[in-house]
């Protein structure tokens, strides 16, 4: 495998931009969690939101005046990858540029938003017109008319692991010859609708913090934002290896799917960003990397980030590429003492290559290695 990393951008409840958001990873920041509730009723959830403020700076588009959150939550970060990418002189033909978009809950979004507006408005008023982003496709459409993208278009729907199949999808586009470089942007939106059914399924908490490796697991906090990376041939960052992995059927089985990405892609000395959230996922997660890579340093952001579902992924990849450039890894928030990893402590440096493990909460499981 022969692919780098040219450029990455994020959309966090801890800000935009990747030095931004690092920078206060490093400072032990933690996302403010706000309360969210269903306009007709009185049930309410917290969740960790992009701030206001983080959108200021975009760049005023008529794809964007009506877009909705989702969508320009990808367009900042796709917008920034594409900008730190000519920062460093990378020559990007916009007619060579392949865009895969990856989305987990986003639809259902907008789907229930649509849906109350007709009930209100009454049955006259349910147009195909009144449905503009209803489809998964949406932002990534946005996205490519901001961009100027007129090569391949593709939009992948699936769990927390979807954003590491859109690093895969973009290798295989790379090495079919028909684009130079493709971007891969992940996105998602907190919403009512979507805690409320997390929430049935027992996999959120009422409130912060999100505790890591605790045994039973005491849920996790959902959020909302994107991150992006530029796939391409030049980079400082190497794209080694990814474990498209496969599902699970049961939580029970989770564990041992995990082992088998773990055991493909261990390397002496690589250090591992987890998807660690505060679920099940934590103790699959801690038994794999105990078995297969027991000596390597484990973080997770979910504690300062929060579990942003579709968008997970991404933001994993990017902290792992930022924290081998940056030779350091943040300090760990809220981990339990007893599961038996080890941590980052100080000083906490990095070595040159770091693993992926990504494990969602709906059944997928895939990783990816990355060295510089």
């Amino acid at each position: 495998m022969s692919v780098r990393i040219a450029g990455m951008g994020l959309v966090t409840p801890l800000g935009c931009g990747v030095d931004n958001v690092w920078n206060r990873l490093l400072r032990g920041d933690e996302s403010s969690a706000q309360i969210i509730s269903r306009s007709e009723g009185t049930k309410t959830y917290q969740a960790f939101l992009v701030p206001n403020e983080a959108l200021e700076n975009m760049p005023t588009h008529p794809r964007l005046r009506r877009a909705s959150v989702i969508s320009r939550f990808a367009a900042a970060a796709g917008l920034d990858a594409i900008a730190q990418a000519k920062s460093m002189n990378f020559k990007i033909d916009m007619a060579r540029l392949g865009l895969v978009f990856a989305v987990s809950n986003g639809g259902v979004v907008y789907t229930k938003r649509f849906y109350h507006a007709i009930v209100e408005s009454g049955a006259q008023s349910a147009s195909p017109l009144l449905f503009p982003e209803t489809v998964f496709n949406a932002p990534a459409s946005h996205l490519a008319a901001i961009l100027g993208v007129n090569g391949a278009s593709y939009t992948i729907v699936g769990d927390g692991a979807v954003g590491v199949l859109g690093v895969k999808m973009a290798n295989d586009l790379l090495d079919t010859g028909t684009v130079d470089y493709c971007l891969v942007v992940a996105a998602e939106e907190a919403d009512w609708l979507l805690c409320d059914a997390y929430h049935r399924w027992r996999l959120v908490k009422s409130s912060p913090p999100v505790e890591l490796f605790s045994n039973p697991p005491r849920g996790t906090i959902l959020s909302e934002g994107a991150g992006a990376v530029l796939i391409g041939r030049e980079g400082r960052i190497k794209v080694d290896s990814i474990e498209a992995g496969g599902n699970f059927l049961h939580q029970r089985n989770s564990t041992e799917i995990v082992n088998r990405i773990l055991l493909e892609l261990r390397y002496e000395g690589a250090f591992v960003v987890a998807s660690a959230n505060g679920t099940f996922v934590d103790l699959a997660e801690a038994g794999a990397i105990r078995k297969q890579v027991p000596d390597s340093i484990v973080y997770s952001a979910k504690p300062a980030l929060g579990e942003s579902v579709g968008a997970s992924a991404l933001w994993q990849v990017i902290i792992a590429a930022q924290a081998l450039a940056e030779k350091q890894l943040p300090p760990m928030l809220h981990v339990a003492d007893n599961a038996g990893l080890r941590f980052p402590g100080a000083p906490n440096r990095t070595g040159s290559s770091a693993i992926v493990s990504s494990c969602g909460l709906n059944q997928q499981a895939a990783g990816l290695r990355l060295s510089i």
